[in-house]
């Protein structure tokens, strides 16, 4: 439909409620304006405000940000590493890689069929699984002073889980996901695909979706 300014009007700049895209993508960011666009549907209107922006930073690229950042942060403290252990056997870790190969399996179709609305959507339901459930209950495993079998478990699923993400989160924040994916994957693997655009995306493991 039409693009508005955050009041409902038509933007002009003898209203003051104008916003020049130049000026939006260096406050906002491109990724948080690429981002409101995807998580709305284009037979609707969009209200195009800096308080959108900032709904869209708040709820959706800080907590990703924020659970990348705990991992990597615990994870220098322990000087651990991605390697090639077998999948947890806890029910915990078990959840979260079933509901991340529902979110693969949910933005294929969603993209295949240009529906980014449905995309972000996906997307932010598992982000608030993987923040507010998956990490908050996963703490004291992180925690543990000695490095045993279900701290490892805890970071392997953890670093599989962000570095899955971040390739269905590339063709919609590009950069962000870039930034993730270098820290992640690149700087531990230099064999690795020299970008995160350069990866395949991801194909889901149906084996691992437990309904019950």
């Amino acid at each position: 439909a039409t693009l508005l300014a955050g009041d409902g009007r038509p933007m002009h700049k003898s209203w003051g409620n104008m916003i020049e895209f130049n000026e939006a993508a260096d406050r906002m960011g491109v990724d948080v304006m690429r981002w409101v666009f995807f998580a709305h549907k284009p037979e609707n209107d969009l209200l195009f405000s800096y308080d959108r922006a900032d709904e869209v930073r708040r709820q959706f690229l800080l907590p990703l940000w924020n659970v990348y950042s705990f991992f990597v942060t615990y994870a220098n403290i322990d000087g651990w590493t991605p390697d090639r252990s077998a999948p947890s056997d806890s029910p915990l870790d078990r959840w979260i890689v079933a509901r991340l190969n529902q979110v693969v399996r949910g933005c294929t179709s969603a993209l295949e069929s240009y529906d980014s609305f449905s995309t972000t959507h996906i997307v932010g339901a598992f982000l608030g699984d993987l923040t507010n459930w998956y990490v908050r209950r996963s703490r004291p495993r992180f925690w543990k002073s000695e490095q045993n079998e279900d701290k490892n478990a805890a970071y392997s699923t953890l670093y599989h889980v962000l570095t899955t993400l971040v390739r269905v989160l590339a063709p919609l924040t590009p950069f962000v996901a870039e930034v993730m994916y270098q820290n992640l994957v690149r700087q531990v693997d230099t064999r690795a695909p020299e970008s995160v655009h350069h990866c395949y995306w991801p194909e889901v493991d149906a084996d691992v979706i437990d309904e019950e």
